[in-house]
C-alpha cells in the first residue's frame, strides 16, 4: 500500500511539474508575442505612398528607409531613384513623409519634420525638388506649413499657416498671403475644423482649378462653437489645451465657399442658401468654369451636388438625394469625365451601387446592380466604358476587386479573402492587395483582367513565422439571433485546451454603424495574446454594421446601442450553449466598442461576468455633432433615443466586474465620459477598476503604453473569468 501510495505521489508530482512547465512555456510565449505585437513585428509590410505616373506605365513610391523616392514600371521591375536624401547636397530633408508631383512630373513637393495636430492633420516643412536641376528649395521660411499642394502646372504652391492661406509663386520666389481674417478658435481658411477632420476624413479644403488660375476654398466660422479644454500634464504646472468641439445638438461651424483669382487677386463668395449645413466635399469638375460643392443638411438626410460658376458665384443643383435615416456623404464624391458627365454611388435601390449621370444630372446608366454593396469606387475608364471597384460581391465577410462593362460584373480574382487595388492612371494595371485570416498581405501587379504580372511584397517572412508559431487559427461561424436575423462571427480557440474544461471566453467587438470586424483578412492583434493565455475569443458583427445593404446598416438609426446589445448578448448565449458550455464570459471594446461593453453590462439579461471598456462614450450628448447626429439626429428631435443610450443614467444596473481605461489627452472621446461614469458608479455603490494613460490620445499609442494596456486587460480577465 505504501509503495502504491508513493508511486501515485511521484506520478502526481511529475504531472504537476510538467503542467507547471507547460504553463511557464505558455506564459513565456505569450509575453514574447505581446512584445512583438506592440512593436509592430506582426504587422504586414506594405508599399508606401504609391503614386501612379501620368503615363500609366510607371508608379512612384517612398523607400522603406524614407530616404528615397523610386519610380518603377508596373509590368517589369526597372527601378529608378529620382530623389535621394543622401545624394542631395546639404539636403534639409532627412526623411520623406509624403510627396506629390506636378502635372509635368518634373517637380516634387516633399513633406518632412511633421508633427501631428489631431488624427489626420499635421504641421511640417515642405520643400520643392526640381528633378532635372537637382535643386531643392523650401516652400516657406516664415514658419511651418499645413497641407501644401502644387498647382497643376507646378508653378505655384498653396499652403496654410495660422488659419490663413498663402501662395508661393516658384517662378518669382515670392510668398503672398491671400486670406488675412484667420484667427485661432474663431475662423479657419482652407483647413478643416476638428469635427470635419474627424468625421469627414479630410484636412485640406482648398483646391486649384485645372487651368491653375483659381483657388477654391472653404471658410470655417467656428467662433460660436463650444470650447473644450483638456489638461496636458508636465513635470511642472499642467498645460491647458483649448479647441472647438461641437457636441450633439450644439452649434457647428458656419461654412462658406470662396474662390480666389490668382491673376486678379480677387475673392468671390459662392452663393448658398441657409447657414446650418455641412460642406464635406469641394472639387473642380473637368472644367475650370464649374466648381462642384457637396452640401449636406445638418440632419444628414438630404444631400445636394451644386455646380458653381466660380466667377459669378451663382450655382445650380446638379443632383439631390434624401433618406429617412441618413445619406452617406462618401457616396457623392463625384468622378467627372472629360465631358463633365459624372459618376456617384447611391443606396436608393437598397444597396450601394454606382450610377453614371449626364453633365446636367440626368441618370444615364446604373453601372452596378444586385444584392451586394460596392465598398470603394476606384474609377471609370471612359475609353472602354469600364468601372473598377471593390465590393462585398459574394459575401459580406470578404472583398473582391471587380469591373463592370455595360452592366456585366466580374471579379478580377476569385480567391476567398480580402482584396483591394490601386489602379494606374490609365486603368491598364493595378497594385493589388490580397490577404485572408491565415495569409499576410501579398502585393502584386495585375493587369485590368486580373492576370498577376509580378509580386512587389509577399510578406513571406511573416507568413512563415505565422505557420511555425503556436498561434491558433480563426474559424468563421453564423448564427441566428433571437429576432430571426443571421449574424456573422469568428472564433479563436487556444491551442491544446479542452472545451470540456472551464475555458474563459472573451467577446471582442466594435459594433459601430457601418463598421465590420468579421472579415476574412489578415490581422494579428491582441486576441492572439488572449488565446496564448488560455482564453477563447469570439467576435460577432451585430445589426448596424456594414457590407449587407442599407436596411441592415441603418437598422440602429435613432437608437444606438439597443439592437447591438441584444445581438452581442445573443451571441454570448449562443456560444455558451453550442461552443463553450463551461465558460465564464467577458466582453471588451474600444470607443464605440467601449460604449457597447457598458451597454451590454447594464442590460437586464447580461451574461457577462467581466468587461473592459476603453475610451467609451457614456452619453451621446457629449460626443460630436457630425457623427452622433448622422445616426441619432439631434437630441432636440430624438429625446427618447438619447435617453436610452445614456449610460450615466443606468449605471446602477451594471452587473459584473468592470475595468474602464482612457487616455487623459483624448480629443475625440473625452475622458469626461469615463470620469462621469465613474462618478455614477460610485454613487450607486458599485466597485470597479479604472486605468488612465497620461497625455495619451484616443488611440493610446506607443509600445510601452500598448504593452501595459493589453497586459492589464489580460490580467483583469484572468482574475475575473478563470
Amino acid at each position: 500500500l505504501f509503495k502504491k501510495y508513493m508511486k501515485k505521489r511521484i506520478f502526481l508530482s511529475l504531472a504537476i511539474l510538467l503542467a507547471m512547465g507547460n504553463i511557464s512555456i505558455f506564459s513565456q510565449n505569450a509575453e514574447k508575442f505581446l512584445e512583438e505585437l506592440t512593436t509592430s513585428q506582426w504587422k504586414a509590410k506594405s508599399p508606401a505612398n504609391v503614386v501612379s505616373m501620368r503615363d500609366g506605365e510607371r508608379f512612384a513610391y517612398v523607400s522603406d528607409n524614407k530616404k528615397q523616392i523610386i519610380v518603377d514600371y508596373y509590368k517589369s521591375s526597372k527601378p529608378e531613384v529620382i530623389f535621394d536624401v543622401d545624394k542631395v547636397e546639404k539636403s534639409p530633408v532627412k526623411q520623406v513623409e509624403w510627396f506629390q508631383f506636378d502635372d509635368s512630373e518634373g517637380r516634387i513637393l516633399l513633406l518632412t519634420n511633421s508633427r501631428p495636430v489631431y488624427r489626420r492633420s499635421s504641421i511640417g516643412s515642405y520643400y520643392v525638388y526640381d528633378i532635372n536641376r537637382r535643386r531643392i528649395t523650401p516652400v516657406s521660411e516664415n514658419g511651418a506649413q499645413t497641407s501644401a499642394t502644387f498647382s497643376p502646372n507646378g508653378r505655384i504652391v498653396a499652403f496654410a499657416r495660422d488659419n490663413n492661406l498663402f501662395l508661393k509663386k516658384l517662378d518669382f520666389d515670392t510668398e503672398s498671403q491671400i486670406t488675412k481674417d484667420g484667427k485661432k478658435n474663431e475662423l479657419i481658411n482652407g483647413i478643416a475644423d476638428w469635427v470635419y477632420e474627424e468625421e469627414f476624413a479630410n484636412v485640406q479644403y482648398f483646391q486649384f482649378s485645372p487651368d491653375n488660375k483659381l483657388l477654391a476654398f472653404v471658410k470655417f466660422y467656428e467662433k460660436d462653437v463650444e470650447n473644450f479644454s483638456m489638461q496636458l500634464f508636465t513635470d511642472t504646472m499642467p498645460v491647458l489645451q483649448t479647441f472647438k468641439y461641437p457636441r450633439a445638438g450644439t452649434n457647428n461651424s458656419r461654412v462658406s465657399v470662396w474662390v480666389y483669382d490668382v491673376e486678379n487677386r480677387t475673392t468671390t463668395r459662392m452663393k448658398m442658401e441657409g447657414t446650418d449645413f455641412y460642406i464635406p466635399i469641394i472639387k473642380w469638375t473637368s472644367s475650370s468654369d464649374a466648381l462642384a460643392v457637396v452640401k449636406l443638411a445638418r440632419d444628414q438626410k438630404q444631400i445636394d451636388i451644386i455646380n458653381y460658376n466660380p466667377r459669378s458665384g451663382l450655382g445650380a443643383t446638379l443632383y439631390s438625394e434624401s433618406s429617412k435615416t441618413y445619406v452617406d456623404y462618401r457616396n457623392y464624391n463625384a468622378m467627372f469625365t472629360s465631358d463633365n458627365s459624372f459618376l456617384i454611388m447611391s443606396e436608393k435601390d437598397g444597396y450601394r451601387h454606382i450610377y453614371l449621370h449626364s453633365p446636367t444630372g440626368i441618370q444615364k446608366q446604373q453601372i452596378t446592380s444586385g444584392n451586394f454593396d460596392v465598398i470603394n469606387f476606384y474609377g471609370y475608364d471612359e475609353a472602354s466604358k469600364t468601372a473598377y471597384f471593390q465590393a462585398a460581391f459574394h459575401t459580406p465577410t470578404e472583398r473582391e476587386v471587380c469591373r463592370s462593362v455595360n452592366g456585366k460584373i466580374s471579379a478580377l480574382d476569385n480567391r476567398k479573402g480580402f482584396q483591394s487595388a490601386k489602379f494606374s492612371a490609365n486603368f491598364k494595371y493595378a497594385i493589388y492587395n490580397f490577404s485572408n485570416i491565415m495569409t499576410p498581405n501579398i502585393y502584386s501587379v495585375i493587369n485590368n483582367s486580373g492576370k498577376r504580372l509580378r509580386v512587389i511584397e509577399d510578406n513571406k517572412e511573416l507568413a512563415d513565422r505565422f505557420k511555425k508559431s503556436n498561434l491558433p487559427g480563426k474559424r468563421f461561424f453564423k448564427f441566428t439571433n433571437s429576432e430571426g436575423t443571421e449574424l456573422n462571427g469568428w472564433i479563436l480557440e487556444p491551442v491544446g485546451v479542452s472545451k470540456s474544461g472551464k475555458m474563459p471566453l472573451v467577446l471582442t467587438q466594435y459594433s459601430g454603424p457601418d463598421s465590420q470586424e468579421v472579415l476574412n483578412r489578415w490581422g494579428c492583434d491582441w486576441e492572439y495574446y488572449l488565446a496564448l493565455n488560455g482564453f477563447a475569443v469570439a467576435c460577432v458583427d451585430s445589426r448596424g454594421t456594414g457590407g449587407r445593404g442599407n436596411a441592415f446598416r441603418t437598422a440602429t438609426y435613432g437608437q444606438l446601442g439597443v439592437l447591438e446589445a441584444k445581438d452581442q448578448i445573443d451571441a454570448a448565449n449562443y456560444l455558451k450553449r453550442n461552443e463553450f458550455p463551461n465558460s465564464e464570459i467577458g466582453i471588451w471594446g474600444w470607443s464605440y466598442g467601449g460604449f457597447m461593453t457598458l451597454k451590454c453590462m447594464i442590460s437586464d439579461n447580461s451574461p457577462f461576468k467581466a468587461g473592459v471598456a476603453i475610451a467609451p462614450v457614456t452619453d451621446w450628448k457629449l460626443y460630436n455633432t457630425a457623427y452622433t447626429e448622422r445616426f441619432m439626429n439631434r437630441p432636440q428631435e430624438n429625446y427618447d433615443g438619447y435617453e436610452k443610450a445614456n449610460l450615466l443614467k443606468q449605471a446602477d444596473k451594471l452587473k459584473g466586474s468592470l475595468l474602464m481605461i482612457h487616455g487623459t489627452a483624448d480629443d475625440n472621446v473625452h475622458t469626461q465620459n469615463t470620469y462621469l461614469m465613474a462618478e455614477q458608479l460610485v454613487d450607486a455603490g458599485i466597485q470597479f477598476d479604472m486605468q488612465l494613460y497620461t497625455n495619451k490620445n484616443h488611440s493610446i499609442l506607443g509600445f510601452k503604453a500598448r504593452y501595459n494596456l493589453y497586459k492589464r486587460c489580460m490580467e483583469f480577465f484572468g482574475a475575473k473569468l478563470k
